[in-house]
């Protein structure tokens, strides 16, 4: 028998094999998708939809030609489950699977690549390990973890139950969910509630939960992991017990929702009004040290005035008005928060709108002076004094200013000072070598003697 016909033998015993002993595992059970487990994996969880997957894998028509395999490439293959980016028995298989587990699947074309197949290697009605037109997988699933909503780290979401439409909740948009609230294993808080994207706060649910709400779907369960920027961050939760910087778990079903009207659904006289009320939303929560949700708040008057096209007189002088307040409050959001790039950036537009506005020419400054861009944080301040010859405080900073540029340049020549040393004392020794070497050389030669006869 050539290597070709037991190739092919072998698979056929192996589709025999899955065909008779194979676990049905799709939904409809129409025995579309059967696993075999070769090796059991690790633990009781089993990834979620959304999870980002580690996988390997060896791919095999039933006439034993391989058409893939991540072991040849030496990577494996990732992909997020349950989001269309591979066919349906490898969403359906690997979401059934443990870490470490392998197994064979077997599956129908119209789980697989169908009647189209994928050519050059899959042909037309290939499916996985199947019959007499099946290829056949051995799928390793090496890890898995969850979705990163929005690539910090903050927030970790694995979803248990996939929601329906292609909807989400936006920024103000009421909703209805059930929560239910976990620290270190303990269950602090369980509740149905309705409220106002973005305004959790006023009912104890943190910025998390109204951030990742936005990325759900009606009917969605999933867990959400917070890091403490997106939990009750340093202040903690006396209220439920829970410390400051404390890690909080939550298990989050979107009920119903009611989307808020979008910029462009709302006339100048509406946006106007709202901006008004956001604001002082904005600054309530400011001042209670709840910076990420009064972010959200003067947010929404940057995303409905600032592309305004069109004014009169008097909306244009309550919109600019508007703005400039907003660009200001972000500012100083964002040095509270101690993200200065963006804190530089509001002021930059505050500051578009009154060049000489005192407040945004010092909290520009701020940002500069702990960005450690000296210089430019000196010319913030001193043009605060031509504006406000009297401001203490920007007087103060220069002096700050001076100070630290004074500092960063002595810093600077004693490195360079040291480095041109150790580059003196490279270039000495390596200059010794070289004249050790040429001495010897020429000692050499001496007692050699000359090649000429005597």
């Amino acid at each position: 028998m050539t290597t070709d016909e037991a190739t092919k033998s072998e698979g056929e015993v192996q589709a025999v094999a899955l065909a008779e002993r194979g676990e049905d595992i799709t939904p409809s059970k129409d025995r579309g998708v059967l696993k075999l487990i070769k090796r059991p994996g690790s633990g009781d969880e089993s990834p979620m939809i959304g999870d980002k997957v580690y996988v390997h894998y060896k791919g095999r028509l039933a006439n034993g030609k391989k058409f893939d395999s991540s072991r040849y490439r030496n990577e494996p293959f990732i992909f997020s489950l349950g989001k269309g980016q591979v066919i349906k028995a490898w969403d359906i298989g690997v979401a059934t699977m443990k870490k470490g587990e392998i197994c064979y699947l077997l599956c129908k074309p119209e789980y697989a690549y169908g009647s189209a197949g994928s050519a050059p290697k899959i042909p037309s009605n290939a499916t996985l390990f199947f019959e007499a037109s099946n290829a056949g997988e051995l799928v390793e699933l090496l890890d898995f973890k969850g979705e990163d909503l929005f690539e910090d780290g903050g927030i970790i979401r694995r979803i248990k139950r996939k929601g329906e439409g292609y909807s989400n909740p936006n920024e103000g948009a009421t909703v209805e969910i059930h929560l239910e609230g976990f620290c270190g294993g303990r269950r602090f808080d369980c509740k149905d509630v309705k409220f106002v994207v973005g305004e959790g706060e006023d009912h104890d649910i943190p910025i998390g939960i109204d951030k990742a709400l936005e990325k759900m779907q009606r009917g969605e369960h999933c867990i959400l992991y917070l890091s403490p920027r997106y939990g009750f961050g340093e202040a903690g939760k006396p209220k439920y017990g829970i410390q400051g910087n404390a890690e909080l778990v939550y298990e989050v079903t979107l009920k119903s929702f009611e989307k808020a009207k979008e910029s462009w659904e709302m006339d100048t006289k509406e946006k106007l009004e709202q901006a008004a009320v956001v604001k002082e939303k904005g600054t309530m929560y400011f001042k209670e040290g709840k910076y990420l949700q009064a972010v959200i708040q003067y947010g929404k008057i940057v995303s409905w005035l600032e592309m305004e096209y069109g004014l009169s007189e008097k909306e244009s002088k309550a919109s600019d008005s508007f703005l400039l307040a907003a660009f200001l409050n972000l500012a100083m959001c964002y040095l509270k928060l101690r993200e200065y790039t963006k804190a530089v950036e509001c002021c930059d537009k505050a500051l578009g709108l009154d060049q000489d506005n005192e407040k945004g020419l010092y909290r520009r400054g701020e940002a500069r002076l702990l960005m450690n861009e000296f210089e430019l944080a000196k010319c913030d301040f001193q043009k605060v004094l031509e504006v406000n010859p009297q401001n203490k405080a920007a007087k103060s900073q220069i002096s700050v200013c001076q100070k630290k540029t004074k500092e960063h340049n002595e810093r600077d020549r004693r490195i360079y000072a040291n480095m041109f040393t150790k580059f003196a004392e490279r270039d000495a020794k390596e200059a010794a070598s070289k004249t050790g070497t040429e001495k010897a050389a020429e000692k050499a030669a001496c007692e050699k003697g000359p090649k000429t006869p005597g």
